[in-house]
């Protein structure tokens, strides 16, 4: 056929100015690809002439796919602080400064300066944690799943585990606590019923086979009403009676007082450590706002024997995930909560959040509708279920176009709102000041781009 006799060759084809500065390689596959598919159109009678224009287009189109970042900024405005879709906690930039100095170099990462000789990589987070804590000792995995799968696996592998039926949680991505339990080789020992389980449950549960009581914090739901649940301090005692583990997985773990009563729906760790307990667990990129980890503390010698175990190698952290996890709980030690996003947001008042609203509310009023509200928005992350707390948020309108379309139009330009009660929001306890003047930009650039469109 005439047509296909007019398809370019690829050597050829990408010899053209427009390639001359990308890279050959990758224009090489991506224009074989495209001719590849031009072909098989030709063949199916789909296409009738080629427009070699458009074709460079479609190569030049595909190319900037795949060399732009997929991973990109994304301004937070749906009021959800520990967003996991949206890479729960932030970083702080200072934090992130300090660590960049250690990590584009050779660092001590396994090396005792002192000695002379190879060192331990945890010895760098131990020091801090333990004296912000009060703890024996700590390690660090990726995260908090990680932390559960090692602990199970280093004591209770072909042995028994007591849980409350109430306690086998699903976290997100259907990861289930029996099924972690089932990997690791522990064996799960239901007791209890879903809302009630006592303290004679664990007693009566207890055999030679067992290994370990485990309680697991319900992060991600809550029971209520005819409800019962055994306190973790008398879990702790039963185990050191039995001369058994008690492990304590507590999820999204926090360490400092939390605002507006939450601290009743998420326990502290200083105050379950104060229990004395074998084994507590916890995540790091969420309550604790730092990056994703998995946080172990408790005993020294069970610590050891956790180090011990060959899975700790696929499990554990390099330098950045240490350096930063260093630089924020010293922040909580010296008491610098401000220092930490997370918390930093958690704690800002309604009053700041309503000036900060102002402001943009100020800048764009002249270009669409907008107003302020008091709202209620979640912490999120698996965290305080059912809790919510304060915020202030700005609805916007503009154009006429109903609430989903204006989230579409502004979610295109990286800005992810909220739609309540038919109108679409802009949730002030997550936006950061420095984002304001990007917002308003970006919603000034939205209703140009959309000027005279119904």
């Amino acid at each position: 056929m005439v047509l296909l006799k007019s398809i370019p060759k690829v050597d050829k084809f990408i010899s053209k100015d427009v390639f001359k500065d990308m890279s050959t390689p990758l224009i090489s596959a991506i224009s074989k690809k495209i001719l590849q598919e031009l072909r098989e159109l030709i063949l199916n009678n789909e296409i009738k002439e080629i427009n070699e224009n458009d074709l460079i287009d479609k190569v030049i189109n595909e190319y900037q796919k795949i060399i732009e970042p997929s991973l990109q900024k994304v301004i937070n405005a749906t009021g959800v602080i520990v967003h996991t879709n949206l890479g729960r906690s932030l970083i702080n930039e200072e934090a992130f400064s300090k660590v960049k100095d250690i990590v584009t170099s050779y660092n001590n990462l396994e090396y005792d300066l002192e000695k002379g000789k190879r060192g331990e990589r945890y010895s760098h987070i131990s020091k801090v944690i333990c004296q912000t804590l009060g703890c024996e000792d700590v390690l660090i995995v990726n995260n908090n799943a990680s932390a559960v799968f090692l602990i199970l696996n280093t004591f209770a592998k072909k042995k028994k585990v007591v849980v409350s039926r109430g306690e086998l949680v699903e976290i997100g991505g259907s990861f289930r606590v029996p099924d972690v339990m089932s990997s690791s080789g522990a064996k799960l020992k239901e007791i209890g019923t879903t809302n009630k389980t006592h303290l004679r449950d664990y007693e009566n549960a207890i055999s030679e086979k067992t290994a370990m009581l485990m309680k697991v914090h319900k992060s991600n739901y809550s029971i209520e009403g005819f409800t019962n649940e055994v306190s973790h301090e008398d879990i702790v005692k039963v185990a050191q009676e039995r001369n058994i583990i008690d492990y304590f997985d507590m999820g999204s773990g926090h360490i400092i007082d939390l605002p507006y009563g939450l601290d009743q729906a998420e326990p502290s760790v200083r105050k379950i450590l104060q229990c004395n307990p074998s084994l507590v667990s916890f995540s790091g990129d969420k309550l604790l706002g730092s990056v994703q980890a998995g946080i172990i503390v408790g005993k020294k010698e069970l610590i050891s024997k956790l180090k011990k175990n060959q899975l700790l190698r696929m499990l554990r952290v390099d330098k950045i995930t240490l350096a930063l996890l260093e630089e924020n709980v010293k922040s909580i030690l010296l008491g610098n909560i401000e220092q930490i996003p997370t918390l930093n947001m958690l704690f800002t008042k309604t009053s700041k959040l309503k000036e900060n609203a102002t402001i943009l509310k100020k800048a764009i009023e002249d270009i669409c509708q907008c107003k302020i509200i008091e709202t209620k928005t979640v912490i999120g992350g698996g965290t305080t279920p059912n809790k919510k707390i304060p915020s202030v948020a700005l609805c916007i309108k503009f154009k006429n176009y109903k609430p989903n379309k204006i989230e579409r139009l502004l979610r295109a330009k990286n800005v992810v709102g909220r739609i309540e009660n038919e109108n679409f929001l802009l949730d002030f306890r997550t936006i950061q000041e420095n984002e304001i003047k990007l917002v308003e930009s970006i919603i000034r650039k939205i209703i140009e781009e959309n000027e005279g469109n119904e």
